[in-house]
């Protein structure tokens, strides 16, 4: 993101609060005023102008090409979504695909060495790719819509609570941002990740999406491409809302008592270091907050007809919250990192 490589960012998360140094009267600042309908003196704050003429929360990104939340703004945040969530899901299919089996055959798969072995003995080296396809697009469009409607909600939820209230409570405007994006953003995964689990765990079931997609819809119908929606979002929303706020408390953490260079000061590389070691902590607590609901996730979307209950009978409710928990650490660890330095180097190029 742009603001972990400007100097005068307070946050080097995604934030709709900046303050600047920049000119009340800059075409990149948003009068939420206006758009709030509030007048009167506001509380001191860091996020609020304290020009007599004009009471207004300065919302520019310092330097920038791009018009904040214009809808040119909109598209780079979408497209760098895309970008930074789709190929990365699909780097780590392999492990994807033995996690998923660990998950809906416990007997079999017992432990993460010894799923790797046999799927190599029995599947091959292809074996480990099976469902790359829904994977990519499924995992596209869910990024497009994560990070480019978190934007959006961003600043829906700050036009809400009007200048004071989004100066002093927005974490929870983070939280709440994060988690309507990712409401959306899941509906556009859902139909995609049932194809993929059936795909990677039942290896006669389809080579993959061109006729896998045919073959689940003829067997469970076009509706039954959602029955996992609700561990969907069991799942996705914890983990997101976990995602933005982690991170963003372990970014302020490093700067503030790892490196003695205030970040304004570091290179770009640097940053863009932190941006991937504070990802990837963040993803740790993204994977043990949201592991139960994938394991539901994997085993209704494996079987016709399965339920939560026969999940919690298979698995056990020890098992929901720890099979195939420590392959998913590393997936989600690396996948959350590799995500936020991805999309803070696409949107520095793309001059936001």
């Amino acid at each position: 993101m742009a603001d972990s490589f400007t100097s005068s960012r307070q946050s080097l998360v995604p934030s709709f609060l900046y303050s600047s140094s920049s000119s009340i009267s800059s075409k990149r600042s948003i009068d939420l005023d206006a758009v709030t309908h509030r007048s009167g003196t506001h509380a001191s704050s860091p996020f609020i102008s304290s020009s007599t003429s004009s009471k207004r929360v300065v919302i520019p990104s310092p330097n920038e090409k791009l018009e904040m939340y214009s809808p040119a703004f909109y598209a780079v945040c979408t497209f760098g979504g895309m970008l930074a969530t789709g190929p990365t899901h699909t780097a780590v299919t392999p492990i994807d695909v033995v996690k998923c089996n660990m998950q809906i055959d416990p007997a079999k798969y017992k432990s993460v060495i010894s799923g790797f072995g046999i799927m190599l003995r029995e599947q091959g080296i292809r074996g480990f790719f099976r469902g790359w396809a829904p994977t990519l697009i499924g995992y596209s469009a869910q990024g497009a819509g994560k990070y480019g409607l978190y934007e959006f909600f961003k600043k829906y939820y700050a036009d809400i609570a009007g200048p004071e209230y989004a100066a002093k409570y927005k974490s929870l405007i983070y939280l709440a941002g994060s988690a309507s994006a990712e409401v959306f953003a899941d509906v556009a995964l859902c139909p995609m990740e049932a194809v993929k689990v059936r795909v990677q765990t039942q290896p006669g079931f389809a080579r993959g999406l061109s006729d896998g997609l045919p073959k689940f819809i003829k067997s469970e119908g076009a509706l039954g491409l959602y029955k996992g929606i609700v561990p969907l979002w069991g799942r996705q929303i914890p983990y997101t809302m976990m995602k933005f706020a982690t991170f963003e408390k372990f970014v302020e953490l490093t700067y503030k008592h790892v490196i003695p260079t205030p970040k304004e000061q570091c290179s770009t590389p640097l940053q863009l270091g932190v941006s991937f070691a504070c990802g990837y902590v963040a993803g740790v607590f993204c994977a043990v907050v949201s592991h139960p609901a994938d394991n539901l996730v994997s085993f209704l979307n494996n079987a016709k007809g399965a339920t939560v209950s026969d999940a919690v009978k298979n698995l056990g409710v020890w098992g929901l919250f720890t099979r195939g928990l420590p392959l998913r650490i590393v997936m989600i660890g690396t996948l959350t990192g590799s995500q936020w330095a991805i999309y803070d180097a696409f949107k520095v190029f793309m001059g936001v």
